[in-house]
């Protein structure tokens, strides 16, 4: 199967987005300038220490979980004024159920084994999103009119790591609906990125990648349906998952599922500061569905099969920028110098194709304008949009086209969707012949670092470089590989074949080992 030619019409839209790109470039940075906030320093160490050493140290009473606790809480309360990431929290209770950890490890009835083995996070505090239920927690997913909607109860995943022992203390940012990937909304405001508070956090998860860049939470729990794992991470210079599909229930989340076919691309997963935690937590939140991504068997690196490819080339995306080129060249060469592994370029045709392929995929029965505007129309968006120009609006400006472009009624039976879902099993069926067993995929997560504030209204569809996978299934893992010279997180993502979570998470521990991992912001560049 071959996609459309390139049209004449299509190669001048892309030069028209390249004008566009660098003018309103050099505008936005007219305007926010280059320098933002300063971020206070982290003062405790055990925030600079990964999930399972901060476990670990819990169980055998070297530290406290309430001390845990109380450290990350100093840690919002110092950091949050300045960013904008934490919009609720169950401060007090978490301080009850880190004294019942504490005393459980204490008067000694489990061993240290035992509780290894059977409540593998006891006592360690984590935070999630606003789209992820927390009993008693605000469940309001950024959207005005739900700011008085509470969770009745926990989703599958909040338990599942209750279970394990974790301590759930509160719910950060998201964008309107989570449906646009900067973290803004007109009911908590917008979330500022901690390397540059004049730039973007990403989205939808994108108060839980702030968080964990700047250590207010142990771990964090995102979802992703188009990258709101993976550009949150790579935007906040740390790591994010984005596990096999249906590998983690969805169930709790809101919006809800009604199209269980969406359920294929949507995915709940791991966000944290440094890679050794990310197969952890995934065994943890897989549930009984761990056991098909056998993450305890281990990986020989040197038996992998690597593939890469720079760009989509897509007419509507931004252009990769070169330092992002050039970090994806030195992976290539690492693995050459390190293990005499040579890696196979790829320039794969239908990758150009991925807007239409995942709005496609992701279409339902179930528009956002009914979520977001009391009565949805055409009409009644349209006027919401002028409102919004003109400050008057509950909701923001890009919720409100994001809408607008949703007016489509689904009709699975029309031409136009049968042909691209025909394209996206094609595409599937590429990307697993060619990855078998042990092949890994390395592609960019975003073509550009965190770009300026409302920048992502001109670059719309750049989004499509970690959509394009959710359509596909695939597990994919945003790895951080150090700065550009802007002082901007930049790396790249890992892309395995179905239930090979384990491939990425390899990868991503030895790219980690390579090229430093999640470095602390300090904001101020």
């Amino acid at each position: 199967m071959k996609p459309n030619p390139i049209s004449l019409k299509t190669r001048i839209l892309s030069a028209v987005r390249r004008i566009i790109d660098a003018s309103t470039y050099i505008l936005f940075k007219l305007y926010y300038g280059t320098k933002g906030d300063k971020i206070p320093p982290i003062k405790d160490f055990i925030l600079k220490q990964p999930v399972i050493e901060v476990a670990r140290r819990i169980r055998h009473q070297e530290i406290s979980s309430v001390e845990v606790l109380n450290t990350c809480i100093q840690r919002i309360k110092e950091t949050n004024p300045i960013l904008n990431y934490f919009i609720d929290e169950r401060f007090k209770l978490a301080l009850e159920e880190a004294k019942e950890a504490d005393n459980l490890i204490r008067n000694g009835t489990l061993s240290t084994e035992c509780l290894a083995r059977d409540k593998p996070f006891l006592g360690v505090p984590f935070t999630t999103k606003d789209s992820i239920g927390v009993k008693g927690l605000r469940m309001a997913v950024g959207v005005t009119r739900r700011k008085n909607i509470i969770a009745d109860k926990d989703a599958d995943v909040i338990q599942l790591l209750k279970n394990s022992g974790a301590i759930i203390m509160g719910l950060t940012n998201v964008p309107e609906l989570c449906m646009w990937y900067e973290t803004h909304n007109h009911l908590y405001g917008r979330t500022l990125n901690p390397y540059n508070t004049t730039r973007i956090v990403g989205g939808s998860s994108g108060g839980e990648g702030v968080i964990q860049a700047v250590g207010g939470s142990i771990f964090g729990i995102g979802s992703d349906i188009g990258g709101s794992i993976r550009m949150p991470a790579f935007f906040n210079g740390i790591f994010g998952h984005k596990p096999t599909r249906r590998a983690v229930s969805n169930q709790g989340q809101y919006p809800e599922l009604k199209d269980p076919t969406i359920d294929l691309y949507l995915s709940i997963g791991p966000m944290t500061r440094y890679a050794v935690d990310l197969k952890h937590i995934q065994k943890v939140i897989s549930g009984d569905y761990a056991k098909n991504l056998n993450l305890d068997q281990p990986v020989d690196i040197q038996t992998l099969k690597i593939f890469y490819q720079f760009s989509m080339d897509a007419p509507m995306m931004s252009d990769v920028d070169p330092e992002i080129e050039e970090k994806l060249k030195k992976v290539v060469e690492h693995f050459r110098r390190t293990y005499n592994m040579t890696a196979e370029e790829k320039k794969i045709e239908w990758l150009q194709r991925s807007s239409p392929i995942w709005m496609q995929a992701v279409k339902s029965s179930d528009s956002f304008a009914d979520h977001i505007l009391p009565n949805p129309s055409t009409m009644s968006n349209i006027i919401e949009i002028i409102k919004s120009i003109f400050g008057l609006s509950e909701n923001t400006l890009a919720g409100l086209l994001v809408s607008l472009s949703d007016q489509e009624k689904f009709n699975p039976e029309c031409k136009k969707y049968k042909y691209f879902m025909k394209a996206r099993d094609y595409l599937e069926e590429v990307f697993k012949n060619m990855l078998g067993d042990n092949g890994v995929f390395l592609f960019p997560t975003h073509p550009v670092a965190a770009p300026y504030h409302n920048q992502p209204l001109v670059r719309g569809m750049n989004f499509m470089y970690t959509a394009i996978i959710n359509s596909l299934g695939f597990p994919a893992t945003a790895i951080p590989l150090g700065f550009n010279k802007e002082g901007l997180p930049i790396g790249i993502q890992v892309v395995a074949n179905i239930n090979n979570d384990r491939l990425c998470f390899a990868v991503t521990e030895e790219l980690e080992k390579a090229f430093g991992g999640w470095v602390e912001a300090h904001g101020g560049n």
